[in-house]
């Protein structure tokens, strides 16, 4: 089932069973959805965007209710702070399962080989492999370094 056919099976589920967080948290994620696709529209493409896009903006989602999550527990409002993960436990049930440590590592070394890889200059090639096949599987921040330490350790 395509994602965008979960999401609204989701929302449809939520509204029978009155889960009002559930519910709250899937129309956002559905407007983000919406917006951008309008987004695309205007880049002429009338398609919308796809599970890949979806994904990201899933994960991009998390990201922002984990950091308010974080910074609400700084001021002491844990009412918010409890809200925002609930609405991150949520949006994670559409993202495919995170990869460990072993895995994130087996999978830079194979697109460092996939797309031929062999110095620091390529790691823009390199990163835009495993976004376009492990978007919502691993974070892309922590996992820039290690694709240059791989890279370098090659070259070393």
């Amino acid at each position: 089932m395509e994602m965008r056919e979960k999401v609204n099976a989701a929302l449809k589920q939520a509204m029978k069973d009155k889960a009002t967080t559930r519910l709250a948290t899937l129309r956002l994620i559905n407007a983000a959805i919406k917006d951008r696709d309008i987004a695309e529209r205007g880049n002429g493409n009338e398609e919308g965007v796809g599970d890949t896009e979806v994904l990201a903006i899933l994960g991009k989602m998390v990201k922002q209710r984990q950091e308010s999550a974080r910074q609400y527990e700084e001021a002491g409002r844990l009412d918010l702070a409890e809200r925002e993960v609930a609405e991150v436990e949520v949006i994670e049930e559409f993202l495919p399962r995170k990869l460990s440590e072993a895995e994130v590592s087996e999978a830079i070394s194979a697109a460092i080989s996939e797309v031929g890889a062999s110095s620091i200059r390529d790691m823009g090639k390199v990163m835009g492999a495993l976004k376009a096949q492990y978007t919502g599987q691993m974070d892309f921040g922590t996992v820039g370094p290690k694709v240059k330490d791989q890279l370098s350790a090659a070259n070393g």
